[in-house]
C-alpha cells in the first residue's frame, strides 16, 4: 500500500510532480552517460594495456649454427621505426626449421618466410599513400597479407612482421633465438599514469553526480516536507514516510539511469574515436561490463533514495519537525588556511632543493589545495555576499547577496565540481604549453629538423660504431642526398673509464673532464650546427661528449647542457681511422628525410643499435604526445564536470524557484517587475559558479607557475594555457550560465499572480 501510494503521488501528482519527475530524468541522465562513457575508456584501455605484449618477446644470445638445437626454435629481431613521427613496430623473423611447429605472433596463422612480410591495415594503407624510397623499401620483399587485431593496441597500430634467411638474421646484430612468444601484458610506465588520470576523472564525475542526484531529488523539498508532515499528522509512520519518500527519489532516478544507457548506446561510436592514448582503439573494446551496467541502473536510484531520506531527517523526527528551521552557523575564516597552506608549500619548500620537488611536499601540497579550495568555497561566497550587500544599491543584487549571506554552504555545494574540475584543468593547461614550447625551443629551435642516428659506443649490447670503409660508404650515399647538412661523430678510443684519483672537477655543465670526451667531430662540419658549440680558430677537429645529445628522450634536459663542445678541447690526432659512433643530418624537406631514414636503418641495424633514427624535433614530439594528452585528458574532465553540474544547476534553479514560489509570488504581487526577480535567480546562482571557476583557476597558476619554474625551460617565458582551454573553461561556463537563464522562464509561469494561491504553511 505504502508503495502504490509513493508511486501515485510521482506519476499523478499534478503538474509539478511531472515536472520534477522530468528534470530529474534527465538531470540523471546526462550524468550517467557521461559516466558510463568515461567508464566505457577506461575498460578500453584496460583491455588495450592487457594485451599479450608478444613485442616483449625475449630469446638467448645466438651463437652460431647452434641456434636450431632447440626445436622449432626461430630467429627474432625487433627494433623500432618511424615515419614522419609515427612509431613503427618492426619484426624481423627466420625459421629454421619449416618442417617443425614454430611460435607465431598473435594475429598470423604462421610466421612469414624469407621474402615475405605482413603490415597492419594502418601501414599497408600508409605504404599504399608514399612513394616507396620513403617506406616501402624498407621491407625487402612481397607483402603476403595483413597483421590481425589480436598482434595490434588499435586500428591505427603501425607494425610490420619480415621474413627473412637464418643468414641473413644471423648477421644481424640484436638477433636472438626464441621458441616461445611472450604472452603477459607490457609494463610500460605510463600505464600507472594513465589509470591515474582515469581514477582523477571517475573521482571529479562522480562527485559532481552525486551532488546533482541530491539536488535532484531536494527539488520542492519545503512543499515535499510539508506534505510528507501531513501525512504523518494523518496517521503515517516514519518509516511510512521513508518509504514514499524513497520511491519518489528512485523513481526518477532510475528513469534517468535507464535513459543515460540507452543515450550512451547512440554515443558509442563518437567513444571509438577518441583518442586518450594517442590512438584509437578498437570499438569492440569501447563499452562497459554487465556488472557496471548493474552497478549504475541500481547505484544510482539507491544514491537517488539515500539523498532523499537525508533531506527529509527533519520531518523524521516529528509530524511538526517540517516547521521547525534551525540556522546553520556561518563558516568561519579559518577555512581558507589549508588552500594557503598548500600554496605556499609550491611557492617554497616543494621547490627549494634544486631542480628535483620534494615528492612528499608535493603530494601534499597538491591534497591541502583541492581540499582547500573545497572547504574555503562557503567562506569565499559568503565573503563575496556580504562585500556585495555593502557596495551594492540595486534591489535584484541586495536580495541575492542576503540569500546567499544567508546560507552560503548551501549555495556552493552545487558547484564543488567545478572547484576541482577547473583547478586540475588550469594546472595542466598552465604547465604544458611550457613544457612543450621548451621542448621545440631547444638550441634556439635550430635542432629540430635535424635528425640523429646512433650507432653504437663500443659495448656489443648497445652496438657497435660503424668501421671506417662501412662509415665512409653511408656518409657518401646521405651526402648525395640534396638538401643535407652532415656531422659524422666519431668515438674516440680510450675514453670508457675514468682514470684513477679523484675527478680534476664538480661534475656539472662546465666540467668536462677528458675522459668524458668520447667524441670527435669535425669543425668545418660543427659550422653547420651552431647550437652544439664551437671549435678555436684554426682547430680542424674537437673532442666532444655528446652522449646525452645521442640518447635522451627529453629536449629540456638537453637544451640545459648545451653547448656539447668545448672549443678548447682540440683533437690533435684528427679524425681519420676513427669508426663512426653516430651522425647528424639536417633535412628541411619531408621526403628527403624518409629518404634518408631507409637509407639509415640498415647501417643501424647491422651496427646492433637499439636507436630509432629520429629528428630532434620527433623527439620533441613523442613527449609532446604525452604531454598533450594529459592535458586533454584534464580539460575533457573540465569538460564533463561542467556539463554534470550545468545540468545541477538548471536543477538547482528550477527547485529554488520553485521552494520560493510563495515569497516570489508575493513580491510580484506588491509590483516588483519579474525581470528583478530574474536577476535575483540569476546572481545567485552565478556568483558561486564564477567565484569558484576565478579561485579554482587562480589555484592552478599559482601551483602551475612554481612548476614551470622548477623545470628551468632555457628560451621559454611563463606561457598561458591555450585556446583549447579557454574553449573548453569559457565555453563550459558560458553553458551553465545558459543553463541557467533557462530555467528562468518557470519563474514567470509559477509566480504568476492570478494563480496566486497556497496551501497554509504551518508556521
Amino acid at each position: 500500500m505504502t508503495l502504490r501510494l509513493g508511486l501515485r503521488l510521482s506519476l499523478r501528482g499534478g503538474r509539478e510532480a511531472v515536472v520534477r519527475l522530468a528534470l530529474v530524468t534527465a538531470a540523471v541522465a546526462t550524468g550517467v552517460t557521461v559516466l558510463l562513457g568515461t567508464v566505457a575508456l577506461f575498460n578500453a584501455f584496460r583491455t588495450t594495456a592487457d594485451r599479450p605484449c608478444w613485442e616483449c618477446t625475449t630469446g638467448s644470445a645466438p651463437g652460431g649454427w647452434a641456434l636450431g638445437a632447440t626445436q622449432g626454435a626461430v630467429l627474432w629481431n625487433h627494433r623500432g621505426d618511424l615515419y614522419a613521427g609515427r612509431p613503427i613496430k618492426r619484426l624481423d623473423v627466420a625459421v629454421l626449421d619449416t618442417g617443425t611447429t614454430t611460435p607465431t605472433v598473435p594475429g598470423l596463422s604462421a610466421l612469414p618466410g624469407a621474402g615475405r612480410y605482413y603490415v597492419s591495415p594502418a601501414l599497408a594503407e600508409l605504404m599504399d599513400a608514399v612513394p616507396r624510397d620513403q617506406l616501402a623499401d624498407r621491407f625487402p620483399g612481397t607483402r603476403a597479407g595483413l597483421v590481425g587485431t589480436a598482434a595490434l593496441s588499435g586500428p591505427d597500430d603501425l607494425v610490420a612482421v619480415v621474413g627473412r634467411t637464418p643468414g641473413e638474421l644471423a648477421a644481424m646484430a640484436g638477433t636472438v633465438a626464441v621458441d616461445t612468444v611472450a604472452t603477459a601484458p607490457s609494463t610500460d610506465e605510463t600505464t600507472a599514469l594513465y589509470e591515474h588520470g582515469f581514477g582523477i576523472a571517475a573521482i571529479g564525475l562522480i562527485f559532481p553526480l552525486l551532488v546533482l542526484v541530491g539536488t535532484a531529488t531536494r527539488l520542492a523539498a519545503a512543499r515535499r516536507e510539508a506534505r510528507f508532515a501531513a501525512i504523518r499528522l494523518a496517521g503515517a509512520t516514519a518509516r511510512q514516510i521513508n518509504v514514499i519518500a524513497s520511491v519518489d527519489a528512485a523513481l526518477g532516478a532510475l528513469a534517468g539511469a535507464l535513459t543515460g544507457v540507452v543515450l550512451f548506446q547512440a554515443l558509442r561510436p563518437v567513444l571509438a574515436d577518441v583518442t586518450i592514448t594517442g590512438s584509437r582503439f578498437f570499438p569492440g573494446v569501447v563499452a562497459p561490463t554487465a556488472l557496471q551496467y548493474a552497478a549504475v541502473v541500481v547505484g544510482v536510484p539507491l544514491a537517488a533514495a539515500g539523498a532523499a531520506l537525508w533531506s527529509l531527517r527533519q520531518v523524521r523526527v516529528t509530524p511538526l519537525g517540517a516547521a521547525r528551521r534551525t540556522r546553520s552557523s556561518a563558516p568561519g575564516w579559518w577555512r581558507v588556511i589549508p588552500l594557503l597552506v598548500g600554496l605556499g608549500l609550491f611557492a617554497g619548500p616543494v621547490f627549494a632543493n634544486g631542480r628535483q620537488p620534494n615528492a612528499v611536499l608535493l603530494d601534499v601540497g597538491l591534497v591541502l589545495v583541492m581540499v582547500g579550495l573545497v572547504v574555503a568555497g562557503p567562506w569565499l561566497t559568503l565573503l563575496a555576499a556580504r562585500l556585495t550587500a555593502r557596495v551594492t544599491s540595486g534591489a535584484a543584487t541586495l536580495l541575492a547577496a542576503r540569500r546567499l549571506a544567508a546560507d552560503p554552504k548551501g549555495a556552493f555545494r552545487s558547484v564543488n565540481g567545478i572547484v576541482l574540475a577547473v583547478f586540475i584543468g588550469t594546472a595542466v593547461a598552465g604547465i604544458v604549453p611550457a613544457v612543450v614550447s621548451g621542448q621545440r625551443a631547444a638550441g634556439g629551435g635550430t635542432l629540430n629538423e635535424v635528425m640523429r642516428a646512433s650507432f653504437g659506443y663500443g659495448d656489443a649490447a648497445d652496438g657497435l660504431p660503424l668501421p671506417p670503409g662501412t662509415a665512409a660508404e653511408l656518409l657518401a650515399k646521405v651526402r648525395a642526398q640534396p638538401g643535407v647538412t652532415v656531422l659524422p661523430i666519431h668515438r674516440r678510443p680510450g675514453t670508457t673509464a675514468p682514470p684513477p684519483g679523484p675527478p680534476p672537477c664538480d661534475p656539472g655543465p662546465g666540467c668536462r673532464p677528458d675522459f668524458l670526451l668520447g667524441h670527435v667531430v669535425e669543425c668545418d662540419a660543427l659550422t653547420g650546427f651552431p647550437a652544439l658549440g664551437r671549435c678555436t680558430p684554426g682547430s680542424r677537429t674537437v673532442k666532444a661528449d655528446l652522449n646525452r645529445l645521442l640518447t635522451s628522450d627529453n629536449m629540456l634536459s638537453v637544451d640545459r647542457s648545451l653547448p656539447f663542445v668545448d672549443a678548447g678541447n682540440p683533437a690533435a690526432s684528427g679524425s681519420a681511422g676513427l669508426s663512426l659512433a653516430a651522425v647528424l643530418i639536417r633535412v628541411d624537406d619531408p621526403a628527403v628525410r624518409e629518404r634518408v631514414r631507409t637509407l639509415l636503418m640498415p647501417y643501424v641495424a647491422a651496427s646492433g643499435s637499439t636507436e630509432t633514427p629520429q629528428t630532434f624535433g620527433e623527439v620533441a614530439q613523442a613527449r609532446e604526445v604525452l604531454l598533450d594528452q594529459m592535458e586533454h585528458v584534464a580539460l575533457a574532465i573540465v569538460a564533463l564536470t561542467l556539463l554534470v553540474a550545468g545540468c545541477g544547476l538548471l536543477v538547482a534553479v528550477a527547485g529554488g524557484v520553485v521552494e520560493r514560489r510563495r515569497p516570489f509570488t508575493l513580491l510580484r504581487l506588491c509590483g516588483t517587475p519579474t525581470r528583478t526577480l530574474s536577476r535575483v535567480v540569476l546572481l545567485e546562482t552565478a556568483v558561486p559558479v564564477v567565484l569558484a571557476a576565478l579561485v579554482a583557476a587562480v589555484a592552478g597558476f599559482g601551483v602551475a607557475e612554481p612548476v614551470i619554474d622548477g623545470l628551468e625551460i632555457r628560451n621559454v617565458s611563463v606561457a598561458l594555457p591555450g585556446p583549447a582551454y579557454f574553449a573548453t573553461v569559457g565555453g563550459g561556463l558560458l553553458v551553465a550560465l545558459l543553463v541557467i537563464l533557462a530555467g528562468l522562464p518557470l519563474l514567470r509561469r509559477v509566480t504568476a499572480p492570478d494563480d496566486a494561491h497556497f496551501e497554509q504553511d504551518p508556521r
